[in-house]
């Protein structure tokens, strides 16, 4: 039961009660699993380009990149890199004193080659008076990563991703942020020569991002010739969620008070939802690397900016001629073939519509946001990948799904699963507008459904936290989606501080 102050607290995250029991009641009955057709492959749902496709691909970006549209690059940043560091945390936790383990071998034989080595020996030498080759000399390992993770030194272990010192060039290094206004300026620079950028970002790092761009922009406008709009958002408080005990009681801090729990990346829909943008290009703060190594990243994603636009076009052109109502049974098979084929959307049933019902579920269909994802290789990473999935209509369609949103207690749905060759880099890019140009309210197309239940800890005590459906996963469930196959060499996501040295 609800008291008067947890109601006040509700109020205050502006948050209903119609939400909060709406929560509670996925926690009793859960979520349904994904039924999935197939796991999406170069045969089947996934897009393998020629070399003439991709240099013609490249060239419509090219070209829409010179009309006045608005084009914005949306990154994700993490909160604190904490797990990042993991393995040097246990070190510092360790009975003993030498690097043992491959990963810590790796990481002391390879530490003047990162891009933080300079402000690490700073730190070593102002704090244990010895630079960092002294205090290995000296079997002094620990005052190295405490230098390099608690607040009398970087402070890594409690900065987000974004902050760290990634990569080290001739006269320079960049952090994660720094990479990602380099690689907007390479692809997705508007028609004014402005690249929009925005960063969503926690409550407790968003000065220190500020200042890290306000201090740095002028400097990559003048490499890039580029002048950049960088903003910052926040994830609001009513995407967060109720948590509750593992009977599904509410769960109550030490004075009593509700819990909540941030939502997951899939509360982000709302910032992406803020965007004015036409195009815009959705990666992660820790998928990125060097300019010596980007050339492949770049092109690619130009590739799948002219598909989107490309798609786009044919798209809108489909929903003009239906809507003038001047078209022909032939043009309505080629707007069905154009479905099946382009957008990979499935339905048995259409074949059983009269023309005028057939041309509606086509306006429907048509009538939606449009995002392209690459796809790579699958090389056992863990995460999310391209399935052919049974959505609520009964329509198939492509989408990336989770582990946790599949049945793996059905022999033939795991199956699929395990068989998957690709994996979801988080490489996307997406269309916002319709045809009119004007914006879709992109919550109409969340599948609430697909969220997940998860257990944390407070205070020593478990707890169940949900997951509102993920940012690429259930918030964009009813896109039309597109997947092109992309190298694996325009995936480089930094998991671990080892990840950095390459």
């Amino acid at each position: 039961m609800l008291t008067s102050s947890d109601l006040l607290q509700i109020k205050k995250k502006n948050l209903t009660v119609a939400q909060i029991e709406e929560q509670l009641s996925f926690f009793k009955k859960g979520f349904p699993l994904m039924e999935i057709k197939s796991s999406a492959s170069v045969e089947k749902g996934i897009r393998r380009l020629t070399t003439e496709q991709i240099d013609s691909y490249t060239r419509i970006w090219d070209d829409y990149q010179a009309e006045a549209k608005i084009i914005e690059k949306f990154v994700p940043a993490s909160g604190a890199a904490s797990r990042m560091f993991k393995d040097l945390y246990s070190f510092l936790s360790a009975s003993y004193d030498m690097p043992i383990t491959d990963f810590e071998k790796k990481f002391f034989n390879g530490i003047s080659q990162f891009a933080f080595f300079d402000a690490l020996n700073d730190c070593c030498m102002k704090n244990e008076g010895k630079p960092v080759a002294g205090l290995i000399a000296g079997g002094k390992y620990k005052e190295v990563v405490s230098n390099l993770l608690e607040k009398k030194g970087l402070n890594y272990g409690q900065l987000p991703k974004g902050l760290i010192m990634f990569y080290k060039y001739p006269d320079h290094v960049r952090t994660a942020v720094e990479e990602h206004l380099a690689e907007g300026a390479m692809y997705a620079v508007n028609v004014d020569n402005k690249v929009i950028i925005r960063f969503t970002v926690s409550p407790q790092h968003l000065q220190a991002f500020q200042q890290l761009v306000d201090e740095k922009k002028p400097f990559y406008e003048r490499l890039f010739d580029v002048k950049y709009d960088v903003s910052f958002s926040l994830q609001q408080p009513h995407t967060e969620t109720i948590a509750v005990e593992m009977d599904n009681e509410l769960f109550r801090d030490a004075n009593g008070q509700l819990v909540f729990r941030p939502g997951g990346h899939g509360a982000l829909i709302q910032n992406l939802n803020d965007l004015n943008a036409d195009v815009v290009f959705v990666k992660n703060i820790d998928n990125v690397m060097p300019d010596s190594s980007k050339e492949t990243t770049v092109q690619y994603k130009k590739v799948i900016a002219g598909v989107l636009v490309s798609l786009q076009k044919q798209l809108f052109n489909y929903i003009r001629l239906i809507e003038s109502g001047d078209y022909t049974h032939g043009q309505i098979k080629e707007m069905i073939y154009f479905l099946q084929n382009d957008l990979c959307i499935k339905n048995l049933e259409t074949k059983y519509l009269e023309d005028v019902e057939l041309v509606l579920y086509i306006k429907r269909k048509l009538m939606r946001p449009l995002r392209v994802c690459g796809m790579v290789k699958n090389e056992n990473k863990a995460g999310g990948g391209p399935f052919l999935s049974v959505n609520a209509d009964g329509t198939v369609s492509p989408q990336i799904l989770e582990e946790a949103q599949i049945d793996m207690d059905n022999p033939e749905a795991k199956k699929i699963f395990e068989q998957s060759a690709y994996f979801n880099p988080v490489d996307l890019v997406c269309a916002l507008k319709d045809v009119n140009g004007k914006k879709y309210n992109l919550l109409d197309y969340v599948d609430k459904n697909t969220g997940l239940i998860s257990t944390k800890s407070k205070d020593g005590r478990n707890l169940k936290a949900l997951e509102l459906p993920g940012l690429w996963n259930g918030s964009m469930s009813d896109w039309n989606t597109v997947f092109v196959e992309a190298p694996i060499e325009t995936f480089h996501p930094v998991k671990t501080v080892n990840d950095l040295l390459f």
